[in-house]
């Protein structure tokens, strides 16, 4: 893999391994039994050079699944492939016990048409959410979002979830952007819901223009903004798989950066203070001729109610309420 490039960067080195000659093939798992080494969705690149990237069982089958791959880059044709993952492999990758899996195995170029793996490739670069969808019955292809009538419900579901799967004879794959976060306000707060922030997955910054309060010896390793937090939001640019979170409780603060947080899509907005600081809040808002609905789109008091004390707690608070905001149905 290039410097640029991760452990989920599949699809583009894929793409790259395909354009520098070397062929390609993508491995996706579509479906799981039992304690699978990986979820649906997972992918493994295969160059025609033996190369891979990615993991499609934890090392189980890896070898079996880079013998098939290159004679289906001999013959052009997607495979459909079964295995059994047993005990003893299972017990080599850290579960418990065994289970099966079914991978596709798409040589590029040919079954997948490597214009329509560089457009996922696009809107993975984009931060668009996109679903690529493969039809088993006639292995035609293509990329829908959440909105894609003709799969109904089932897809927004499954883009809320980050789930990937089959819609009857349909495999969804699901490219959701990574989540982010921005927290607003370098408080003790701010320390542990960090943290967590990244242990869930997210790629969290904070934003605080005051020196004393975001200098690195109380956030170490941490992205620290330092511009004006409306400056820093707008260039840190938001959409529908970033939080925000702000926690200075001073409207000199909070106030620019929920102002950008209204005007974006972002899943979740949350802002630190009590019930009195928060009608103050909304009066601010609504004198500055927010709505009603944009205004209720704020989290506060920020955090579910669970009796949280600590900051740590509170922090908890936090990443429970962003968690339902994300994954439940609104």
């Amino acid at each position: 893999m290039s410097k640029t490039e991760t452990f989920d960067d599949i699809p583009e080195t894929a793409l790259r391994w395909h354009r520098d000659g070397r062929r390609a093939a993508l491995a996706t798992v579509v479906e799981t039994w039992g304690s699978a080494p990986r979820p649906v969705g997972s992918q493994l690149a295969i160059s025609g050079e033996g190369e891979i990237a990615g993991s499609v069982s934890g090392g189980c089958v890896e070898g079996a699944v880079v013998v098939e791959a290159l004679e289906a880059l001999d013959t052009g044709e997607t495979l459909l492939l079964e295995y059994g993952v047993s005990d003893d492999e299972a017990f080599a990758v850290g579960l418990a016990c065994g289970g099966r899996i079914r991978v596709m195995v798409e040589p590029i170029g040919a079954a997948l048409p490597e214009s329509l793996l560089a457009d996922l490739v696009a809107a993975r670069a984009a931060r668009r959410p996109v679903a690529y969808a493969v039809n088993t019955a006639d292995w035609g292809r293509g990329l829908s979002d959440a909105s894609d009538a003709s799969l109904g419900e089932a897809i927004a579901a499954r883009f809320r979830s980050d789930k990937s799967g089959f819609e009857e004879e349909v495999f969804l794959a699901i490219h959701n952007p990574p989540l982010r976060m921005v927290v607003v306000g370098a408080v003790h707060i701010a320390q542990p819901l960090m943290v967590m922030a990244r242990l869930a997955g997210y790629d969290a910054v904070l934003v605080d223009p005051r020196p004393a309060f975001g200098a690195q010896a109380r956030f170490p390793g941490e992205v620290i903004l330092d511009d004006w937090p409306d400056e820093a939001l707008t260039a840190h640019g938001l959409d529908a798989r970033t939080a925000v979170v702000t926690l200075t409780h001073d409207p000199k603060l909070d106030d620019p950066a929920i102002r950008v947080a209204l005007a974006s899509n972002v899943f979740y907005l949350g802002c630190l203070g009590s019930t009195r600081t928060h009608a103050k809040r909304v009066a601010r808002l609504t004198e500055e001729g927010f709505t009603e609905a944009q205004i209720a789109r704020i989290h506060a008091p920020v955090g579910l109610n669970i009796g949280a004390k600590s900051p740590a707690e509170i922090a908890i608070s936090i990443m429970a309420e962003i968690t339902a905001r994300l994954r439940q149905v609104p």
